[in-house]
Parts: structure tokens; sequence; C-alpha cells
């Protein structure tokens, strides 16, 4: 049965000049877990993230969307496939190399006291230019922004009038909610919190967007109560 979802907002521009997105980010990863840096570093989901994704999808099921489009990183295909299997008609998972997480470099696989002890050059220019400093061998947030920034553009102008689901990153969640609103978000974007299997929805169009709903992770409220249940004190 396919299930009611919240209609895009209505009384600034016509539903078919429209393209709703649904923004999630991918389920707990091992280095995840221990705070490792990731970056483009392929790596596996944790017990706790497959137990994420169950979550998720059950919250899902019957869901209907247009298409979905994922990272090709394993950690958000996963995540992909899980939801992609109960969504109504099982759309098939088209992936886009745009939507991966930022490019972390000769960071990724350290810790950050790694970072503060060998990196700390790129932790001053950070500190002063949070936005244009790239990471040793990587990206920036404003190489990020322009990145994924077209990958939403495009699939705006490929599904008008239609919702697509995307299954991406923490870094690209935080690119989506400054295209809703409006602008980079350069003061703001390293304080979005964005929870593994959240929901982030907005909608956009031709002349700029709106953010529907944020870091929605409704779903592992039950999850979190029986993680607290099997702790030892």
């Amino acid at each position: 049965m396919t299930k009611k979802v919240p209609p895009p907002p209505t009384g600034f521009r016509e539903d078919s000049e429209l393209t709703e997105f649904w923004v999630v980010r991918h389920a707990e990863t091992t280095w995840n877990a221990i705070r490792r840096y990731q970056g483009h570093t392929d790596v596996p989901l944790s017990e706790h993230g497959k137990l994420q994704v169950q979550a998720l999808a059950e919250r899902l099921e019957g869901v209907k969307v247009d298409a979905i489009y994922s990272s090709d990183l394993s950690r958000s295909m996963d995540t992909a496939r899980g939801m992609a299997a109960v969504l109504h008609g099982q759309p098939e998972i088209q992936t886009d190399l745009r939507l991966r997480e930022i490019d972390v470099g000769e960071l990724g696989g350290l810790y950050l006291p790694d970072i503060e002890t060998h990196h700390k050059s790129y932790l001053e220019a950070l500190n002063q230019d949070p936005w244009n400093t790239r990471r040793p061998g990587g990206e920036s947030m404003a190489d990020l922004y322009d990145r994924v920034s077209q990958s939403f553009f495009d699939l705006r102008d490929r599904h008008r009038g239609g919702r697509v689901m995307v299954v991406t990153h923490g870094g690209v969640v935080r690119v989506a909610v400054s295209l809703a609103l409006g602008g980079a978000l350069r003061d703001v974007w390293a304080r979005l919190s964005i929870d593994n299997t959240s929901i982030t929805r907005f909608v956009l169009h031709s002349g700029g967007g709106r953010l529907l709903s944020f870091n929605d992770a409704a779903h592992l409220e039950d999850l979190s109560l029986e993680d607290e249940d099997v702790q030892v004190p």
C-alpha cells in the first residue's frame, strides 16, 4: 500500500515547476562509529548502521518517488538498496559521482588528534577561511558546493513536478540546505548537525527553493531506546 506523504508546499509557484527532494544521509559506517575521517574512502556500514537502514526502510515502505539517486560509495549505495527495495515500484538506483562526500585528501583515515599534530597549518588556514580552505590534497566547502549544486540543478530540471530521493553524505546535505534557503550559508554550514539516515526535504525551482524539513530521524527513536537497554552501566 502506498503511504501518504506530505505534499509539496503551495502558494509560491505552481507544483509543476517544483522538484521535491528527499535527501537521506547514509547509515553509520565503521569509521563513523570511531570518528575517523572518511571523505572518498569507501568504508562499509557498521552493524548498527545496518539496523538503521532497516528502521529507515520500515518508515519509507510504500512511499512513491519518481527516481532515486545515490553517491557511488558503498555506504550510500547499501543504504539506498535498503530503501529502494521497499519504495513503491522498487525504483532503480541511479548513481551520480557528484553526490559523493567532500574529498578530504590526505586526511582520509585520520583521527582529529592526528590532524591536530600533523596538519597544523591546514587547521590554521581553515580557521581563517573555512569556506575556501582545501583539505590537503582534497576539496574545500566551496568546491563541494559547486559540484553538488550542479547535480541538484540537473536533477531539478530532469524531474520537474516530481519527487526525487537522494542518498548521500553529510556535506551534501549541507549543500542541499543552502540551496533550499537561497545562499551558500558560509557562516552556518559547520553548525548543521546531520544524523545518519536522517531525511531532509526541500523543493527547488529555477528561482530558488524552500526547506520543508531538516534532519528528520524519528525512525531511529526506537532503535536508540534498544541501544540504551543493552548498555552496561
